[in-house]
């Protein structure tokens, strides 16, 4: 089969059916998935979007799968043992599964097998297990000064600059691939190509995607998966003191069983990579944007340095980096009283649930001493919690404070851009005043 052709079919499966159908779903009644896959405005104000599916019931059937925005639904669903994770075309109907197999090229995809991202135990605890023996809390910690460090160079690097700049290409984008790249052994010269992967394959997770938006995801996965093959390959042959290097000769001296093959070792590598920097470029984003929204904020903080953990975890509530999970239901089960089949589909909007009311009092307000704002649900749950949880809350609490600690007069100078993603929520662009360094002022 021509390789063009064979694109076409399979985006027509993956998505094409499903972008026709959700567009159709927005305008005969406005389902509640067609409007997550295709509506606009739901991308732009997804809390508004949860508060009306709220006043449904906890538990929303749609034409096609099921929803919850309800915090106490989707935190069973994330830890239950009678659901299993999704993967890319699993709720997809049988003839669109099966057109989906036959064209599948044969590329790492981080919500496919052997992805930690799609699978079960025992394979998830065997690969999980031996990420887990290199990705220590010790070896978290030890990262936390090279976060420092990053983001001191990155800002004295801005000091140089007058006027206005684009926050997200300097700053959000540039500390979380440099420190990634560190634990994973990627030479500098290399970072930029990362960063451009990153960026062509971010609405991966999505669907519905366009022809357009589909062949630039296909172009980020197949040379990120060519880099990614080389890389390894230099880090076996000469390896270094980063986490990868070390998590390739644990997995090589691991007993037999519980070895990672070479695909599994790729994919595993390729999603740390990954998601260590995507959602953190959010993260950090998603935080520059609101707290330079609530100037107040920025003050109690400069004054109160103690309460920029909690900080950090009010912004990953009220603006999730992931915005939504999903998961399969392995037998029929009845969830908040509604019953659900096995095979059906959950789609848990983290995004609502992070606002649930019976949770979180005046859910929507931005509270930086909220005193439950960890209680949200941006990191997933259960056995498939995520793995850098630890280092993003570092990321994100050195990366802001250090940020508006250097620059405390900085100012929006401009609407921004939102990322054309659904799943994943952040910034592409947000143009910012920086005005004078902490270091010039009275000067």
């Amino acid at each position: 089969m021509a390789a063009d052709l064979q694109q076409r079919i399979r985006w027509m499966a993956l998505h094409g059916v499903i972008r026709v159908l959700s567009k159709l779903g927005t305008r005969r009644g406005g389902d509640p998935q067609a409007r997550l896959i295709a509506d606009p405005v739901v991308r732009e104000d997804p809390s508004t979007f949860a508060d009306e599916l709220r006043e449904q019931g906890p538990l929303i059937r749609c034409r096609a799968v099921l929803m919850t925005v309800d915090h106490q639904v989707a935190n069973e669903l994330l830890r239950s043992e009678d659901f299993r994770v999704s993967a890319l075309g699993a709720g997809l109907p049988g003839p669109l599964r099966w057109i989906n197999r036959k064209t599948h090229p044969g590329l790492l995809h981080p919500i496919e097998p052997p992805s930690l991202l799609s699978i079960e135990p025992p394979d998830h605890t065997r690969c999980r297990k031996l990420v887990s023996s290199v990705f220590t809390p010790r070896a978290v910690a030890a990262l936390r000064e090279r976060v420092q460090q990053t983001a001191d160079q990155l800002l004295d690097d801005l000091e140089q600059e007058s006027g206005t700049v684009d926050v997200v290409e300097r700053y959000c984008s540039q500390l979380p691939v440099a420190v990634i790249s560190d634990i994973l052994g990627v030479p500098e010269r290399d970072r930029q190509h990362i960063l451009h992967f990153g960026e062509l394959g971010a609405p991966s997770l999505d669907i519905g995607l366009s022809w357009q938006q589909y062949m630039q995801v296909h172009e980020g996965i197949v040379g990120f998966n060519n880099w990614l093959g080389a890389h390894l390959e230099r880090l076996r042959r000469n390896p270094g003191d980063d986490l990868m290097s070390q998590l390739i000769l644990a997995s090589e001296a691991s007993e037999e069983g519980a070895r990672l093959s070479e695909r599994e070792l790729q994919a595993t590598a390729g999603l740390v990579l990954a998601a260590g920097f995507e959602t953190t470029v959010n993260l950090l984003g998603n935080g520059i944007r609101m707290l330079l929204d609530t100037p107040g904020h920025i003050e109690t903080l400069s004054s109160r340095p103690e309460l920029w953990p909690t900080a950090v975890e009010e912004i990953l509530r009220l603006d999730s980096p992931v915005q939504m999970s999903a998961r399969i239901a392995r037998k029929d089960v009845v969830v908040a009283d509604t019953p659900v089949s096995r095979g059906e589909l959950v789609i848990i909007f983290l995004a609502g649930a992070n606002r649930d009311p019976k949770v979180f009092d005046d859910p929507h307000r931005f509270d930086i001493e909220r005193d439950n704002a960890g209680r949200h649900l941006s990191f997933s749950g259960g056995r498939h919690f995520c793995l850098g949880a630890a280092l993003a809350r570092a990321e994100g609490e050195v990366g802001l404070r250090t940020f508006f600690e250097r620059y405390p007069d900085a100012r929006l100078a401009g609407a921004g851009s939102r990322r054309d993603t659904r799943v994943l929520r952040g910034w592409s662009t947000l143009p910012i005043t920086l005005g004078k360094a902490r270091a010039a002022l009275g000067s």
